[in-house]
């Protein structure tokens, strides 16, 4: 009788332990915020959402069309688009745009004046020659390149944002806001969080990336750098940041080529030469405040060098780190902390 007494003791001390530990696990499943995750195309790459909360969907879903409506704005290939008519009319008069696109290429023309050039929207003249990523991409004759060079001039881009507008001063003249889009884009999705309710989520628009919101657990995010080394999209990275907030965007040698008699060429063309440039940078990556900053100073940076580019990053308060072809990595100061080296092929300079 003392047995079964014991036995039955036994059981109801088991059976109340898995209560607990049921009890647990479904408090904490219920403490853990509900997730959505999505890839999708646009601005001519993938995008990957990772959005918590009980309006992830619905945020991660009105992301995406903020992001369609940015591309309707400011792609040049979409003949309605501001940007697209703001070329056509090039020479011409000032034409009524969105305020949106006032604003961004504001910020272009802000970074292309303080950058001397190196960084500069009316690049497409000559970056269309080259076609990076088209059916027809190849090296221009350098009399074509000639030929275009002088129209490509930011100063001869002019801005009204208090009345939307904007021109271009000379015909030939042609805006590509392809080095700040990807970045805006984040901008519009972490608003898009914001404004959906959403608790905290994860967007990368090609090489930009931008954070809204604390984790559950606090922990920061964790951002791998890719390894420029790669031109394979899954391949491994070279380092991490860690991230509460904000934006980071990668402009590298990677992204754009074509190898043509044996050489290969990427994208990143200086404006004032209009071949891709060869500093000894591989790769740059720059946090800022803002999506479309932190794209389009990866961009000026690239082009300026690490020297000249630090002194454009401290203008603007953001952080950066450059990669050269001989696999030393240079960090700013403000990411000293929060940069860490994952690849036992690249070494932190002093």
């Amino acid at each position: 009788m003392r047995g079964k007494k014991n036995i039955i003791a036994v059981l109801v001390v088991v059976f109340c332990a898995a209560a607990v530990f049921a009890g647990y696990y479904w408090y904490q499943a219920e403490q853990r915020p509900a997730s959505y995750e999505s890839s999708n195309f646009a601005m001519g790459t993938y995008i990957q959402q990772t959005v918590y909360g009980k309006n992830a969907q619905t945020a991660a879903q009105s992301a995406l069309s903020q992001i369609t409506q940015l591309e309707n704005r400011i792609s040049w290939r979409i003949d309605s688009s501001d940007v697209a008519r703001l070329n056509e009319a090039a020479g011409t008069d000032w034409i009524s745009i969105d305020p949106k696109t006032a604003s961004l290429l504001s910020v272009s023309l802000d970074v292309a004046e303080k950058s001397n050039g190196a960084y500069d929207p009316t690049i497409l003249p000559v970056s269309s020659l080259w076609d990076f990523g088209g059916e027809n991409q190849h090296v221009p004759a350098a009399s074509e390149i000639q030929e275009f060079i002088p129209y490509v001039d930011f100063q001869n881009l002019r801005i009204n944002e208090e009345d939307s507008a904007a021109s271009l001063k000379q015909h030939f003249m042609a805006v590509d806001l392809g080095g700040i889009g990807k970045g805006a884009a984040c901008d519009d999705a972490v608003e898009a969080y914001r404004g959906a309710g959403a608790d905290y989520g994860i967007i990368a628009v090609g090489g930009s990336v931008g954070v809204y919101g604390s984790k559950a657990d606090g922990s920061p995010w964790r951002i791998v750098i890719r390894d420029p080394a790669t031109q394979d999209d899954s391949a491994g990275s070279m380092g991490q940041i860690e991230l509460n907030s904000g934006f980071i965007s990668t402009s590298g040698t990677y992204e754009k080529t074509f190898t043509q008699n044996g050489v290969t060429y990427h994208h990143l063309l200086n404006p004032k030469t209009g071949y891709p440039e060869n500093n000894g940078l591989v790769s740059v990556t720059v946090q800022a405040d803002n999506g479309a900053l932190s794209d389009v100073l990866s961009t000026a940076c690239f082009v300026l060098g690490r020297e000249k580019g630090e002194k454009l990053l401290a203008e603007y308060g953001a952080e950066g780190i450059f990669i050269d072809s001989a696999n030393k990595v240079y960090a700013t100061n403000g990411l000293k902390d929060t940069f860490q080296i994952t690849s036992k092929n690249y070494t932190l300079a002093d």
